[in-house]
Parts: C-alpha cells; sequence; structure tokens
C-alpha cells in the first residue's frame, strides 16, 4: 500500500514502522531539484531579457511574477477540475502518473521558450516560464505528498526536507551553471556580455534542459520501484471551497490591478513627494492583496468549521490556517533575500558595490540548503549516535559546500566565515527539536523572529548576518507546515496539497511589500538606508505568525487525537 492517499494521514500518527522505499525516494527527490535549478536560473534571465528586449526594472520583473503565478493557477485549476466532479484528479491518476506528467508538461515549456527565443519575443518566453511552472505545479502538488507516504508518517518531514535539501542544492548551483552554459564563465553578467550573447546558446540550454524533464518522466514511469500512488475513494463535492477561492482571485486581481496600471506612467521628471504618494498608492493596494488572502481564508476557516459539508479539505482548520503559513512562509523567505541586496548597498551595512554582493545572496540561500540536509536526516535509519555525530557535520559541510562555490566563483569569502556561529545555533536547534513537526516550526520561528529583531536594533556585520540567517531558519519550515497542515486529511490529502501549493502566492505579494514599505519609510527620514532597514519588521511580523501557527495547529491536532510530535 506505500504510496496510497489513505496512508498519509490516519485518525492518529502513531509510528508505523513502515520502511522507507528509498529507491522511489531517490528517484521522487529528482523533480526537487529541478524547481531549484530552473527558479534559481531565471535571475541570469531576468538581466538578460532586461537589455536585450529593452525592458525597465519592473517589465524585467514579470519573469518571476509568470513564474510564481503559475503555481497559484495551476494548483486553483487541479482543484477546479474535481470540485465538481467528485474525484481528485491527482488521486485518481496517482502520484506517480501526476509527476510524470507534469514533467511532460514542463518539457512542452521548454519548447515553448525555445520557439520564443528563435521569434525574439519577450511575452513568448513569459508564457514558455509559465508553462514549464504550471508542471512543477503539478509535480509539488503529488511530490510533497508522495514523499509521507514512502515511509512511516511521523518520519514524512525528514522526507521532504531530503527532498528540500536536493532542492536547495539545484538553488545554488542552477546560476552558476547557466552563467558558464551562456557566458561561458561565473563573472558578473554586463550589458556588453549580453549584448554578444549568441541566442544559439539559450536553444542549446533549453534544448538541454527539455531532454532532461523528458528522461525524468521517462525514469519515473518505467521505473517498478515506484508505486503508483493511486487512490480510488471519491471525495465529496466542494463547491464552497471553489467559489470561495475564485472570489478570493478576483479581489486579488482588483487589487493588482492599479499597482500594474501605475507602472505604465511616466516617473521620469516625477517630484519627490508626488514620487512618495504615488509609492503610497501602489503600498496600499499590496496591502489590500494581503488582506484579502488574510481575511478570506480567516472567513473560510470560520464558515467550514460551522458547516463542513461542501468544503473539502477545508473542513479541517489545520489545513486553512496552513495555507496562510504556506502563503507567509514563501513571502518572508523570498522578501528577506529579495530587499538584501539593498539593503547591503547601505553605508551602515557595508556599503557593498553589486559585484560585492552575490556572495552574500548565496550564502542566504546556501543556508536554506543547510537546514534541509539536516533536517533530511530524519529520512535515513540510523543509529542515534551516528545520527547525532551527523547532526553536527552535515551542516558544516554543507556550510563548506557553499563557501566553496562561492571561492570558484571567485568570489571574497572572508566576510562569510564568522557565520559559522550562526549555522552552530542551528545545530543547537535541532538537537533540542529532535525532529518533531511542531517543536521544530515553534522553535526556528521563534529563532527567525528573535534574529530580525536583532538586525533592525544593529548595524554593521551582526545586522547582515542576522537578516542572512534567515534562511538557516526558514529552511525547515516547508516540510513541517506540510506535514502539520495534511495530518488527518485522509482521502483528502491530495486536494489539501494542491491548496498548500497553490499559496506559494506569497511570494508575489510580500517581496514588494517590503520594498514599498522601505520606500515610504525612506521618504521621510534623513538618515540613509533607514527605510529598508525598517522594512524588516515585515519578516517579523511573518515568523510570528508561523510562531503561532506552530503552537495552534499542535493542540487543534491533539483534539483531533493527532500527535506528530508524541508520535516522533
Amino acid at each position: 500500500m506505500a504510496g496510497s492517499v489513505s496512508n498519509v494521514s490516519t485518525k492518529t500518527t502513531q509510528a508505523t514502522g513502515q520502511p522507507t522505499n528509498y529507491p522511489a525516494l531517490t528517484i521522487l527527490v529528482t523533480v526537487f531539484f529541478f524547481w531549484g535549478f530552473i527558479a534559481a536560473g531565471n535571475s541570469v534571465f531576468i538581466p538578460f531579457c532586461k537589455h536585450y528586449f529593452s525592458l525597465d526594472q519592473f517589465q524585467s520583473q514579470l519573469i518571476d511574477f509568470a513564474f510564481y503565478l503559475a503555481y497559484y493557477l495551476g494548483a486553483l485549476g487541479l482543484f477546479a477540475y474535481g470540485a465538481f466532479g467528485g474525484n481528485d484528479p491527482v488521486a485518481k491518476m496517482g502520484y506517480k502518473k501526476s509527476i510524470v506528467f507534469g514533467l511532460l508538461f514542463s518539457a512542452i515549456g521548454a519548447a515553448a521558450m525555445i520557439f520564443a527565443v528563435e521569434a525574439n519575443t519577450f511575452n513568448g518566453m513569459l508564457i514558455g516560464l509559465f508553462i514549464v511552472a504550471l508542471g512543477f505545479s503539478l509535480q509539488q502538488t503529488a511530490a510533497n505528498p508522495f514523499a509521507i507516504t514512502l515511509g512511516d508518517p511521523a518520519t514524512g518531514a525528514g522526507r521532504i526536507n531530503l527532498g528540500g535539501g536536493i532542492n536547495s542544492f539545484g538553488t545554488a548551483i542552477g546560476p552558476i551553471i547557466v552563467a558558464i552554459a551562456l557566458f561561458g564563465s561565473t563573472e558578473a553578467i554586463t550589458d556588453d556580455k549580453i549584448a554578444a550573447l549568441g541566442l544559439d546558446k539559450v536553444v542549446i540550454l533549453y534544448s538541454a534542459v527539455g531532454l532532461l524533464f523528458l528522461s525524468a518522466a521517462a525514469l519515473f514511469f518505467f521505473s517498478k520501484k515506484v508505486p503508483a500512488g493511486v487512490s480510488t475513494e471519491k471525495t465529496e463535492k466542494s463547491q464552497k471551497a471553489f467559489f470561495s477561492l475564485i472570489i478570493m482571485t478576483v479581489l486579488l486581481i482588483v487589487m493588482f490591478a492599479p499597482v500594474f496600471h501605475s507602472y505604465t506612467k511616466d516617473v521620469t521628471n516625477i517630484t519627490k513627494e508626488a514620487l512618495t504618494k504615488l509609492e503610497t498608492y501602489r503600498m496600499g493596494w499590496l496591502f489590500g492583496a494581503l488582506a484579502v488572502v488574510v481575511v478570506s481564508l480567516l472567513v473560510i476557516k470560520n464558515r467550514a468549521s460551522k458547516k463542513p459539508q461542501g468544503w473539502g479539505a477545508m473542513q479541517y482548520p489545520q489545513l486553512v490556517l496552513g495555507m496562510l503559513a504556506i502563503f507567509v512562509y514563501v513571502g518572508v523567505e523570498v522578501a528577506i533575500v529579495s530587499n538584501f541586496g539593498e539593503l547591503l548597498h547601505k553605508p551602515a551595512f557595508g556599503g557593498y558595490k553589486a559585484s560585492e554582493v552575490a556572495p552574500f545572496i548565496s550564502m542566504y540561500w546556501g543556508s536554506l540548503m543547510i537546514g534541509r540536509w539536516t533536517g533530511s536526516l530524519a529520512a535515513f535509519k540510523l543509529k542515534n549516535n551516528t545520527r547525532k555525530i551527523l547532526m553536527i557535520v552535515v551542516p558544516l559541510v554543507a556550510f563548506g559546500i557553499v563557501l566553496g562555490v562561492n571561492a570558484i566563483s571567485q568570489y571574497d569569502i572572508k566576510p562569510l566565515l564568522f557565520y559559522v556561529v550562526l549555522v552552530v545555533v542551528q545545530i543547537a536547534a535541532f538537537s533540542f527539536t529532535k525532529n518533531k513537526p511542531a517543536k521544530t516550526l515553534l522553535t526556528f520561528g521563534v529563532l527567525g523572529m528573535i534574529m530580525m529583531i536583532i538586525g533592525i536594533f544593529t548595524t554593521g556585520k551582526i545586522a547582515v548576518y542576522a537578516f542572512m540567517s534567515g534562511g538557516l531558519f526558514c529552511s525547515i519550515m516547508w516540510p513541517a507546515i506540510f506535514n502539520l497542515s495534511l495530518a488527518g486529511l485522509g482521502k483528502y490529502t491530495t486536494q489539501g496539497s494542491a491548496f498548500l501549493v497553490m499559496m506559494i502566492l506569497g511570494g508575489a505579494v510580500l517581496p514588494p511589500m517590503q520594498g514599498k514599505i522601505a520606500d515610504y519609510l525612506q521618504s521621510g527620514a534623513t538618515v540613509e538606508g533607514f527605510g529598508i532597514h525598517m522594512s524588516y519588521w515585515l519578516p517579523v511580523a511573518a515568523f510570528a505568525y508561523l510562531t503561532f501557527f506552530a503552537f495552534y495547529v499542535n493542540k487543534l491536532l491533539k483534539k483531533q487525537g493527532i500527535d506528530y510530535d508524541g508520535a516522533v
């Protein structure tokens, strides 16, 4: 029965002793690598498209917007397909076939990218990346709960952490490999290099990416070690959940439209006062988008708890609160690093030039790899003494790899060396939480909040390290939130997974919101960098909610007879 939906969660989560299907898990984590590799590789195409297609900064950011928007719409489409028929499409096809179809869809996206490059059309490239990410949306909807079913549910977070560690490795090497493939080196990308770039290299790159997608699909399809993961259980129709999400989507469009429209205005000759007013206008609509998500989910939770029929997976409060947690988590993870480069330019935080910022950004993403590699140890059956030793060795080795990647890229790694102190703090946190999902999320949420506050009340290297450590404490949140949110959902597990993947939308809301907060606060400040520095109160608030979620959902699950931490 390994791979069946019903194995994901029953009314208890006591350790079942179910052995981990390592051959299937090994094949499964390959798709986690693709997600990180392609998403991080987009950072190379943003400056390329900006120069090649003569775009402004906002238009170039449409690459990431199109990419992450596809996750939301893809997951929404999956849910809509099954909302009225009573059959979850992923559960009906099975996890195995869903991942195969997702990979094939991403291969089509790679082909669309090739045609777009050949036709010299930016909009075509956006469509290609959108299709690639649509395939990723289907893959993620299936892969995360699939990883939980490939062994004892009590150690499911460890298997997702393993996939996350591989994902972070893809994130770390993706930009480097793409840069080498396109430019022949890892040096900073300049306009001259982009202008001299032969489009045939882009075609070759995406041809290779498409072939990798096809190869992975074939590996999944023909492997007898990978279970089908099919569920024949019918789920009740979920029209109430569907219409609620449609209303939320329409309201989000209403909130985003004025922000996009405002960027069409010419601001080259605008006064400072008028610019401040414009930024306030944009920030207001972005806060409106955040309010739409928060209020919608809270209203859904309240209504579904009173009358569960017609709400599908949303009848479970842990899932609805988990949707908000994923939204906040993805948002804060991206927001910290998206605004980090601007902070590092300020004199109080080092006054680094653009070419000197890369190692710090790399270490932030590398911090996610450090944490996920450490968390993935739970996926393996190890003796206690061996586990304790590896809990120390693995994160330090991962830290060394991140330093090595930067050294190979010819960056100065001296400013990063003392960051090992915070890696040791994370090691201590892992030792304290003992792989218990709720306790781990609570502890890392508190640590993330503390580090952001330390960064706000300090400057220089202490603040830089404090903000950079957000990667360490975000690292294990995805699997912990997934495990806690899907606990007890049974036949609604894949539907719940689609809802969670949908909330990756947070990556399109919180980062620009923090940027607008920075612009607004700076407009009335006399100290350079005050706005971007104080904007980190937004990550503080995000970590505060994640801490609350860990505390509250643990109590909520215990009332349902589910005790993940007790089982582990």
